[in-house]
């Protein structure tokens, strides 16, 4: 009988390798890690790489499985899958073809996406990311702009929801005046929270700061458009660590390129990873990260050791006939 083979896909940063103890999933298959993703349009490249493998763990949202890529891949029984949704993996597509699909535990902490995204506002108000630059170019204080205080002023959430309340206490602890509007967003809800409910137009036209944390959907996918970059303020900061799509981002560049607004702290984009002559790779007035809102050594463990208990558990199942047929 074949050795079962497991591929671990999605691993940017090289690091799944450490993150769990790997060795009992060794013992008994073959496991190979990819740094590389399957974005859509790289279904050639996925079969070509995948085809032989009969496990594929992925991370999160960055490679997709389409049920034309899924019938291309004959060997496949189960896709292990990271975090509490996987909208990027066609799970109708599996279980009409008795691929098992397992998620990880939906119990992690919405601190380190909520941390990421007070990061990214703190940074972008205080101008850090040029002070270090400048300092690094051997200039001191020297072409750079100053920066703003967040005590006394208003944070716009948008969406208050496990990540957006955590927000909303960050707000709070930084003597913000703390506003958050969503299509469903109640009065009761919003004070829970510690935040005033109020609607769409008066979060852009009020907040010093909007930051967004939605989920993506049908209803959110272009959500805020130049509209709402037309109603900030000139000296407002656009912070986004949900999702790029939720945005229309040529909206969001045209408001940047003509300084309608003063800057945007992005974690999340249309097309990732980003591409190399993307304009918010060179726009004087965009903090940049690539998406590591959720990258955290504590989730990363989360993540994995559930994946490797879970695939560990079927393996035992299906070794000793228990397993449902696929």
């Amino acid at each position: 009988m074949a050795k079962t083979r497991i591929a671990v896909i999605d691993d940017w940063q090289n690091a799944a390798r450490e993150m769990a103890d790997w060795s009992g999933l060794q013992s008994r298959a073959e496991l190979v890690f990819f740094q590389r993703h399957y974005p859509e349009g790289a279904e050639d490249a996925a079969v070509r790489d995948l085809k032989d493998f009969d496990i594929i763990l992925i991370l999160r949202e960055r490679s997709r499985f389409s049920d034309a890529l899924i019938a291309r891949l004959p060997r496949l029984k189960m896709m292990s899958l990271t975090g509490s949704r996987a909208p990027n993996v066609d799970q109708d597509a599996c279980t009409k073809r008795g691929i098992v699909c397992t998620m990880t535990s939906g119990g992690h902490s919405p601190a380190p996406a909520a941390e990421m995204a007070l990061a990214l506002l703190l940074a972008a108000a205080r101008q850090i990311p040029a002070g270090d630059a400048a300092m690094r170019a051997g200039r001191f204080q020297e072409g750079i702009r100053p920066g703003i205080n967040l005590e006394g002023r208003t944070l716009g959430i948008v969406g208050l929801g496990r990540i957006g309340a955590y927000m909303a206490r960050y707000g709070k602890a930084l003597g913000m005046r703390v506003i958050a509007w969503s299509q469903n967003l109640t009065d009761e809800k919003a004070k829970e929270a510690g935040a005033e409910r109020v609607d769409k137009e008066r979060l852009f036209s009020e907040s010093d700061a909007v930051t967004v944390h939605l989920v993506l959907g049908p209803r959110s996918r272009g959500l805020i458009g130049a509209a709402d970059f037309a109603r900030m303020k000139k000296g407002a900061i656009f912070v986004n660590t949900s999702r790029g799509p939720i945005v229309d981002e040529a909206a969001l560049i045209q408001a940047l390129k003509a300084r309608a607004i003063a800057g945007a702290a992005l974690d999340v984009f249309d097309a990732e990873p980003l591409p190399a002559d993307h304009p918010f790779r060179t726009l004087d007035n965009v903090l940049a990260t690539p998406h590591i809102g959720y990258v955290g050594e504590d989730l990363y463990r989360t993540f994995f050791q559930d994946a490797a208990a879970t695939i560990g558990a079927w393996l035992e199942e299906k070794e000793s006939g228990k397993a449902q047929p696929t």
